[in-house]
């Protein structure tokens, strides 16, 4: 199949379609047209790639898991490799998630403490900057 089926049947446009090719995860033949010409297994292999995409892999991450999936979901084989890769991201995500809540509080402790002061001497907002000092 040509790239623009292959897009309507994942819902992927040619230009990413094209990236991954770039990047190793999806293969194409060239017709004698020098058109792209893929097999019915890149339909599944797009979309484990998409999966894998919004569980927040990288696309070289995903170069590295593909082969051990299986299923459109995908599954992925329990190699040890694998397994450390996938804790080893997990750990990342849960350091990235408990910064975000801890800024995410102190924000709130601001605009808390902000509402309880009222705006009575806080001076005009001026979001264009400070204005320049004269020598």
């Amino acid at each position: 199949m040509r790239i623009g089926e292959l897009s309507r049947r994942t819902g992927v446009n040619a230009h990413r379609l094209r990236y991954y090719e770039a990047q190793g995860l999806l293969e194409a033949d060239r017709g004698a047209n020098g058109y792209r010409e893929y097999d019915e297994n890149a339909v599944l292999r797009v979309k484990q790639i998409r999966h894998l995409l919004d569980a927040g892999f990288s696309s070289e991450d995903i170069a590295y898991l593909l082969p051990c999936a299986v299923g459109e979901a995908p599954e992925l084989l329990g190699c040890p490799e694998l397994l450390a890769a996938m804790r080893s991201r997990l750990r990342r995500l849960d350091d990235q998630m408990d910064r975000l809540t801890r800024s995410r509080d102190a924000l709130a402790d601001y605009v808390d403490a902000a509402e309880r002061m009222g705006d009575e001497s806080c001076p005009p907002f001026d979001d264009a900057g400070p204005e320049p000092v004269s020598a």
